[in-house]
């Protein structure tokens, strides 16, 4: 691991910088993700290809990123996180610059999945990894702030994305988001530095850690929670439209969502100070498996605002606590490995949620029993982190 100078001491400007670079690099790499929905229409008739085929180029980036995320955050532990950074924002510019250049969907496949998927692993579990480590008095507040940057990108960055596609078209707006994206991540990474409060900590074998029963059981409330949650990311704009809505106003629905998201990641640090992070994290898991139930049994487009704000909060705190919480019980060291590891139940989620609330919907023609599914997925999330108790979990600090 790089050494860090005299200077970098914890709660410091830089500690701070490493924030915002932990931010801008959420904001770039989850927004130029979940702009893709904006790209499907004009690549799909470019290139004369069903949705389906289309849509393949998400999801194989989606499972690239999750997936190589204990290989990268292993090498970020190991070689620090700068030489990582710099090369994520070289794969994902190159990615979405050479994607704009295909005449074959084929090619896109390779160029935008290993190019994105890949650059985003590189950039993101690192820096997140890292911004632990760097504050002693300040690190709910810090972890926080870092994480609403996911939340602002999935926000800002696909009305932006459209714009440029209603303007110039897909593949100059590929060019732009690659020379963009590339420029602001390769600039996080001048100062994304070693946490110099890793270095002492105990090591443990990351065999070890994912053996422990409490890595196991927030892997598995993880792969339950986040399979609960694609249900809404992918069927509740067309369950609006059902409904009665239009589709800007079903859309719409995604937009507070994620909106709202960046009020429950940034604003948990105050909570988690009372409350304490772990109990936090527990609750956020509750109220996201009992809000499906206002999806379930209220139907009209007040009903599911209230449901995505409920969602959103609910969802953003989880998801801001998730790296405090593996803090709290497996310390700073090699923190990059974990991190990277336990997102690949993100990645579990993401093929089972969408296809199995599909072929719920399919087989009983009706959104119903697929919002059941997430509201029993959802609860068992909740109860299968419910034996973790804070007392329990710090004797991981000191073996």
């Amino acid at each position: 691991m790089q050494p860090t100078s005299t200077g970098d001491v914890p709660d410091s400007r830089r500690a701070w910088c490493v924030v915002a670079a932990a931010f801008v690099v959420g904001f770039v790499v989850f927004g130029t993700i979940y702009s893709f929905g904006v790209f499907l229409e004009p690549i799909s008739s470019d290139f004369h290809s069903s949705r389906l085929k289309t849509s393949a180029l998400f999801s194989i980036a989606s499972l690239v990123f999750y997936f190589a995320g204990p290989v990268t955050g292993h090498l970020g532990d190991r070689f620090g996180p700068r030489l990582l950074v710099g090369t994520g924002a070289a794969m994902m510019g190159t990615g979405l610059v050479l994607t704009a250049f295909v005449d074959r969907l084929w090619i896109a496949y390779v160029v935008y999945g290993l190019g994105v998927g890949g650059g985003t692993a590189c950039a993101y579990i690192p820096t997140l990894a890292i911004v632990g480590g760097w504050f002693v008095k300040r690190c709910s507040a810090a972890l926080g702030i870092a994480a609403a940057g996911t939340g602002c990108g999935m926000l800002i960055v696909p009305p932006v994305v459209a714009m440029l596609i209603d303007y110039s078209g897909w593949r100059y707006a590929s060019i732009l988001l690659g020379v963009g994206a590339s420029l602001l991540i390769a600039t996080c990474a001048t100062v994304t530095l070693p946490p110099p409060l890793a270095g002492g900590a105990v090591h443990r074998p990351l065999s070890r850690v994912v053996r422990s029963a409490e890595f196991v059981l927030l892997y598995v409330s993880w792969v339950l929670g986040t399979t609960a949650l694609f249900v809404p990311f992918v069927f509740l704009p067309a369950f609006a439209m059902e409904h009665g809505a239009s589709p800007i106003a079903a859309s719409a629905l995604l937009s507070m969502f994620g909106g709202v998201s960046v009020l429950g990641r940034a604003g948990f640090g105050a909570l988690s100070r009372k409350i304490g992070t772990l109990t936090l994290f527990q609750a956020s898991v509750f109220v996201m498996g009992v809000s499906y139930a206002l999806w379930l049994f209220f139907t009209s487009y007040g009903s599911l605002i209230g449901f995505a704000i409920v969602l959103g909060l609910a969802y953003g705190l989880r998801i801001a606590l998730m790296p405090a919480v593996l803090i709290e019980i497996f310390g700073l060291r090699d923190l990059g490995t974990v991190l990277g590891t336990f997102f690949t139940a993100t990645g579990v989620s993401a093929i089972l949620g969408p296809v199995l609330a599909g072929f719920i919907i399919d087989r009983t023609g009706s959104y119903r029993w697929a919002i059941v599914f997430a509201l029993v997925t959802g609860m068992l999330a909740f109860i299968t982190v419910v034996p973790l108790q804070s007392g329990r979990v710090r004797r991981h600090q000191t073996e």
